[in-house]
């Protein structure tokens, strides 16, 4: 049985909720950003308690497949922004439909009407939040970012950045007053 997860975005999500499963002693096949598959159903009892257990660390159960389907959105993009190494040989909208088997037009409505913004606003705002994450600990410079981020150019990307922000990205690093935001919320 695989259930769905709200708000699971880190490693650190992945590490809460085996530990709630071990604690419940849920046996489980895998668990990986926004899922986890059990070996057998969930009891009533369980499912709730799960449920509880996790809202703990502000993840919910979700059991409406339009927002299951946002989710699996949501995971392709912050995989591709914060974990892949290189860019997608495709369009981010060739690879998100392929990588759900749907439509993007439909996945890009559905995402839209649920998220309240476009699947490329949301690829954005993650890029925008590696690039503060860069800055606040000088791991590289701006054009290093950029093509890691795989930006056109450091033009394009400090335009996102201060579309999003509000500041240049020179004005943030000598500040760094600006936060971050929880991908949780992004």
């Amino acid at each position: 049985m695989v259930l769905y997860i709200k708000y699971m975005v880190s490693q650190r999500c992945i590490m809460a909720v085996k530990k709630e499963l071990e604690k419940l002693g849920l046996c489980h096949s895998f668990v990986e950003l926004g899922l986890f598959k059990t070996n057998e159903g969930l009891t009533t009892e369980q499912h709730d308690l799960l449920k509880a257990k996790l809202s703990k660390y502000g993840l919910e159960l979700i059991e409406n497949k339009k927002i299951i389907l946002v989710e699996k959105i949501k995971k392709v993009i912050i995989e591709m922004v914060h974990y892949e190494e290189e860019e997608p040989k495709t369009n981010y909208s060739d690879f998100i439909s392929k990588k759900l088997s749907y439509d993007y037009t439909y996945l890009s409505n559905l995402f839209s009407e649920v998220k309240g913004i476009t699947i490329q606003q949301f690829i954005i705002n993650h890029k925008i939040e590696m690039v503060k994450e860069y800055l606040l600990y000088n791991e590289l410079n701006l054009t290093q970012i950029a093509d890691k981020l795989h930006y056109s150019s450091v033009a394009h990307l400090s335009n996102h950045f201060k579309k999003i922000t509000g500041q240049s990205s020179s004005v943030f690093k000598q500040v760094k007053n600006l936060c971050r935001e929880n991908l949780e919320n992004l």
